[in-house]
């Protein structure tokens, strides 16, 4: 039995209790604060709604959001170009850039393996991580993930792509072509990399260890 005065109001309340983390009561008290604001504050509150889903797009190099084809990450001069950090997902790009201690690049898997969900390897943007180590003649990759175990699977994965694939290549003289390292075990197991406070994180990928299987 539908309990609002308006069919309207329930609608909205649907929507918004269909975000994650928002319950019912949250939604209402959401929709009833936007009923109380200006229209202008209505409006410019939906246009940019509208506009993220219609304008943000992907990077096509890294795959974080972007108001353009490639990011201003990606884009910019001042990055450590032979150095990529691979994350799970956009926000852990957004905690790593918070601490301020790393310059790199990223690559955003768009998740971890998880068989118990259904993700395989072919469903993660793994294979353009691949792709780029030599055009960018990449040094060194750093694996950000969760210290879960399908964050450790997903390491030991790409480990093995990498490894297997960057002994045959020679890089200015260099006896190892490239380093694969993870983040130092400072971020608690278990952790998601957004939930880690910006001091811990830091030192995590400053403080970061060889990959060893």
């Amino acid at each position: 039995m539908n309990t609002y005065p308006s069919i309207l109001l329930s609608k909205a309340v649907d929507q918004f209790a269909s975000l994650p983390g928002i319950g019912r009561k949250t939604a209402l008290r959401l929709v009833l604060h936007l009923l109380r604001q200006p229209q202008k504050d209505v409006e410019a509150f939906t246009d940019a709604l509208s506009s993220l889903k219609q304008d943000v797009h992907y990077c096509r190099i890294c795959h974080t959001v972007s108001d353009e084809e490639i990011c201003p990450i990606c884009n910019s001069h001042s990055r450590d170009r032979h150095t990529i950090c691979v994350v799970e997902n956009v926000q852990d790009v957004m905690s790593i850039e918070n601490t301020g201690q790393f310059h790199g690049l990223y690559h955003v898997l768009g998740g971890v393996i998880s068989p118990m969900d259904g993700v395989g390897p072919s469903d993660l943007e793994i294979d353009s991580l691949v792709e780029r180590i030599v055009p960018e003649k990449i040094k060194e990759v750093i694996l950000a993930l969760p210290t879960t175990m399908e964050g450790d699977t997903t390491n030991f994965y790409i480990y093995k792509r990498l490894h297997n694939f960057i002994n045959a290549l020679p890089v200015e003289g260099e006896e190892e072509c490239l380093k694969i390292s993870q983040i130092a075990r400072g971020v608690a197991i278990g952790n998601e990399l957004e939930y880690t406070d910006e001091i811990t994180l830091g030192r995590s990928i400053v403080n970061r260890i060889e990959f060893k299987i």
